[in-house]
């Protein structure tokens, strides 16, 4: 199992749109895959369930994320059950390390949206998570085993879901903040990719996701240099790797180098070298230079999909999908008219995907 994140330390650059999809494709492929939301603001849980399922979830859980213990013991054990074994948001199953109790015996099951792809889905309350971490942060150097269980309990969930349902991904979605949740998501996963506009803020985005990541390698350098072997065991081998990084949304103006306008032209090509000056060798070393230079998938997922993802958002299926969802008459014309243009976008991110996956080989 590979743990992976897509991140952007710039918002509104098609995150959630490309962790969605490429999700799909990867399941499509063969590949099973879990998403993990841990977006607060959810996004990616929004695309992946109908609003009434996701106020069920979060309407049973509001007693437990108040205060999990009394929530727990005031519930009769049969109705309990019947909570636990149904899916639940991820801040439900962190909320007993937030609190400083016990685990669940069991993890629950999450939500099946397509065959090979399941989802955990977010709360937005996790900013309460992220406050945990940061009070604790400094006792994890002491070992202290509360604090080490905070810090890495998203990726020891991640574990035992791909234990118990036998993921090949588990793909882990976060918002565009450095801040301590991030900090720990990002640096404990297996690898990560940058989905970047083609404006300057991909520049700076890419300097402040590199500063970052160096802070914190050095700080989890040296928390593993002071926890005992045996708590050194609940962390990953190795620090996070980047996998490459891809554009997204630009503008296609066919004719142009990468099909694109000058002005985007212009910035994409800055972005090989921005990851060189400001992302440590170590990180992105387990690629070749070729590698690492290209956007994963070339210009298969490069260009604007217009409006066709919000059309997957409103049938909570990707965009391929959409021509076979059961569709409103009001978007039957249209849609079914650009059936093609819909179907197209498959092949597109399965190129994504593959790409993707021949990266993902070298973090072995």
């Amino acid at each position: 199992m590979k743990t992976i994140s897509v991140f952007n330390n710039k918002g509104g650059v098609g995150k959630t749109t490309l962790t969605f999809h490429l999700a799909h494709a990867l399941a499509q492929l063969g590949h099973k895959t879990l998403i993990i939301d841990l977006d607060p603001q959810c996004n990616l849980t929004i695309l992946g369930l109908p609003e009434e399922t996701l106020d069920e979830v979060w309407q049973a859980e509001e007693a437990f994320i108040d205060d999990f213990k009394a929530a727990r013991d005031n519930l009769p054990k049969k109705e309990l059950d019947g909570l636990i074994t149904s899916p639940r948001s991820i801040h439900f199953l962190l909320k007993p390390t937030e609190d400083g109790i016990s685990d669940l015996d069991h993890i629950s099951p999450p939500f099946e949206i397509a065959k090979n792809l399941h989802l955990i889905p977010g709360r937005l309350t996790m900013h309460l998570y992220e406050d945990a971490i940061a009070r604790r942060w400094s006792d994890v150097y002491q070992g202290d085993p509360l604090a080490v269980r905070t810090v890495t309990r998203p990726r020891q969930i991640a574990e035992a879901y791909a234990k118990a349902y036998k993921y090949d991904f588990v793909i882990m979605d976060t918002s565009p903040s450095l801040g301590t949740l991030n900090k720990v998501i990002i640096s404990t996963a297996d690898g990560f990719l940058i989905p970047c506009m083609p404006d300057m803020f991909s520049q700076y985005g890419i300097k402040n996701i590199g500063n970052a990541l160096t802070t914190w390698k050095k700080q989890f350098e040296t928390i593993y240099h002071l926890l005992s072997t045996e708590k050194r065991k609940q962390f990953p081998k190795n620090f996070v790797r980047l996998l490459g990084y891809t554009i997204y949304n630009a503008k296609k103006y066919s004719g142009k180098p990468l099909d694109l306008a000058t002005a985007h032209y212009n910035f994409a090509v800055q972005i090989p070298e921005a990851i060189r000056d400001y992302i440590s060798p170590d990180i992105r070393s387990h690629l070749s230079g070729e590698v690492s230079d290209k956007p994963i998938g070339g210009t298969a997922i490069m260009h604007t999909h217009n409006t066709l993802p919000s059309m997957a958002q409103k049938y909570h299926t990707p965009m391929w999908r959409v021509p076979f969802a059961t569709l409103d008459s009001s978007d039957t014309t249209t849609i079914l008219g650009n059936r093609g243009t819909y179907e197209a976008t498959r092949d597109k991110y399965f190129e994504f995907a593959k790409d993707l996956l021949s990266r993902t080989s070298s973090l072995d």
